[in-house]
């Protein structure tokens, strides 16, 4: 009944379109208010998507480097518990949302 789809995953990551000099990470973390707001900065301007858990008021937890982040072209994503940070050249796509 199958007309056969044919995807190899075992290839799939060479597929990808990721750009050659991507050095970047993710990074998770929980916004608490425990790490320094310098800390979070210094992820996004190596090149490192945050993945964090907001744990508290996310507008008083972020306050202090939100800012900093989108001035410098990042994006800030608010999404359930969790807000995702991210350096200028990674788009976070929230259309799906």
């Amino acid at each position: 009944m199958s007309d056969g789809f044919n995807l190899d995953l075992r290839r799939a990551e060479d597929e990808l379109d990721t750009p050659a000099d991507f050095d970047g990470n993710v990074t998770l973390g929980v916004l608490d208010g425990t790490t320094p707001d310098e800390e979070w900065v210094e992820e996004v301007t190596r090149g490192n998507v945050l993945f964090l858990a907001v744990d508290g008021d996310l507008n008083a937890l972020a306050e202090g480097f939100a800012g900093t982040v989108k001035d410098a072209g990042g994006s800030l994503v608010h999404f359930r518990e969790f807000l995702v940070v991210s350096p200028p050249d990674v788009d976070v796509d929230a259309g799906r949302l």
